[in-house]
């Protein structure tokens, strides 16, 4: 009976995902962007004589699309364009501009109920609080799942139509790479998920909550990780307990590029994956027993 009702809230928390045209918007800004300065920017850069890898310009011979041939200075750049690369660049924006797109949704997601005043309904006619709750979990789950996949598919898309203007091999990572990199993604698209719905609890609304988190993800860690830790060893060392960091480095141990933001290889691949999965059971857990114990209003 319990399953049954859980099934139920998951069934209609799914149907408000889909039919809000919020999360569309935000599906669209997040592919938006990954392609935009994951490929686009960067093989502009490529084709203008800027090496997108390394950040340094200088004048290349010509080798546009159909040359048939790359120029040796802007060789690495061209190929951290191609179908090879295409984890380390399906994933590398999570740490920080696509991890805010996941930290508005999870707001929007739980939050939302709080400016429609719909819990106390929600909760009166319905299920427990915490069989809602997990309802609302399990649609964060299928969301960033699903938003992490079709950035992978555009992605490959981008890739694989850059290989073929260029007259370049294609060689796809092994179904088992692609499997980890989405897992890996996806760890870190929930963790974000999370910790906006945590905030939205902690907060009781939608502004605030999705203020202080973009402040957190787009300012706070960039200061510290850029200003503060390299002058000051604790905050070097506080850093690599940190939620952004260590979605940097897991990001950065599967093969994103340590030119994107955010992204920085502070700790292993393995200590990270772990420090994302615990503050993303935290985030759920601690945002669970508030919504439990406090008043909605």
């Amino acid at each position: 009976m319990a399953f049954r009702r859980l099934t139920d809230v998951l069934a209609a928390e799914l149907v408000k995902l889909v039919r809000r045209p919020a999360n569309w918007l935000l599906l669209a800004v997040a592919l938006v962007l990954s392609l935009t300065f994951t490929y686009l920017v960067p093989y502009a850069g490529y084709l203008d004589g800027t090496d997108p890898a390394g950040g340094g310009t200088g004048n290349v011979p010509p080798t546009g699309p159909g040359s048939g041939g790359v120029a040796e200075a802007a060789g690495d750049g061209l190929a951290a364009l191609l179908p090879a690369e295409l984890v380390g660049n399906s994933i590398g924006g999570l740490p920080i501009f696509l991890g805010a797109i996941m930290l508005i949704l999870g707001v929007l997601t739980v939050g939302g109920e709080y400016g429609w005043g719909t819990w106390k309904t929600l909760f009166t006619q319905g299920p427990s609080r915490l069989a809602g709750y997990a309802g609302k979990l399990g649609t964060l789950a299928v969301a960033t799942l699903g938003t992490v996949l079709a950035i992978f598919v555009s992605g490959a898309a981008a890739s694989g139509l850059v290989a073929g203007v260029e007259g370049q091999p294609v060689h796809w990572p092994s179904p088992a790479e692609l499997a980890v990199g989405v897992g890996a993604g996806w760890l870190v698209a929930m963790m974000w998920a999370s910790f906006g719905a945590l905030l939205a609890v902690l907060l009781r609304g939608v502004a605030l909550p999705v203020g202080l988190g973009l402040v957190w993800l787009l300012a706070v860690q960039n200061l510290l990780a850029s200003l503060a830790a390299p002058l000051l060893d604790w905050v070097a060392q506080v850093q690599k307990g940190l939620p952004g960091p260590n979605a940097g480095s897991l990001v950065a141990a599967l093969g994103a590029g340590p030119g994107t933001p955010g992204v920085e290889q502070v700790v292993g691949g393995g200590q990270a994956a772990l420090t994302v999965a615990g503050y993303l059971v935290g985030f759920a857990l601690l945002a669970g027993a508030l919504l439990r114990r406090r008043d909605i209003l």
